[in-house]
């Protein structure tokens, strides 16, 4: 937990790392509902799609090295009326866990929100996810929703949680 975090919003440039580093989460079938890794093209328009003064994409780094990364991204998009709800995603590089680098991430995400005019921030977390669930309790989110049985990852059935949180 010593360790000097700086976040940052990413950059195009960035698009390599985030990609290596959500690969990485894939491989766990247990913080996504991917089962296929992704490549630097499949996420080209997304990175494209996720602007600083909309939805924005931010890098947390330690030494110059990123060590992990947080989304917030439209709900419905395109939807007006559903402008002030987002979704919020994280994760973090292996090497880095258990460095309170999640939740440097999901303070900073809560803290620019007010700037981006999102009154409503929610995820979707698999139930086998529990530590990313009880990080997100830790900052006042609490359950919305909840899909029984609703991934299949490799053969370890699932529910999905929908974990949210009103702002002022």
């Amino acid at each position: 937990m010593g360790e000097n975090i700086k976040i940052r919003f990413a950059e195009m440039d960035d698009l390599k790392e985030i990609v290596r580093i959500y690969n990485q989460a894939i491989e766990t079938k247990r913080a996504t509902a991917d089962l296929e890794k992704i490549t630097i093209d499949d996420r080209k328009q997304w990175m494209i799609d996720h602007k600083k003064d909309t939805y924005p994409v931010y890098i947390a780094e330690i030494d110059g090295e990123v060590a992990g990364w947080c989304s917030i991204s439209p709900y419905r998009a395109g939807r007006r009326a559903l402008a002030r709800t987002a979704e919020i995603s994280y994760y973090i590089d292996f090497n880095h866990h258990r460095k309170g680098i999640a939740s440097k991430l999901v303070e900073h995400a809560l803290s620019d929100c007010e700037r981006l005019n999102i009154k409503n921030l929610f995820a979707f977390i698999l139930s086998v996810n529990e530590k990313s669930i009880n990080l997100l309790k830790k900052y006042g989110f609490e359950q919305w929703g909840y899909m029984p049985e609703a991934a299949d990852l490799d053969g370890t059935i699932c529910g999905h949680c929908l974990i949210g949180k009103q702002l002022k």
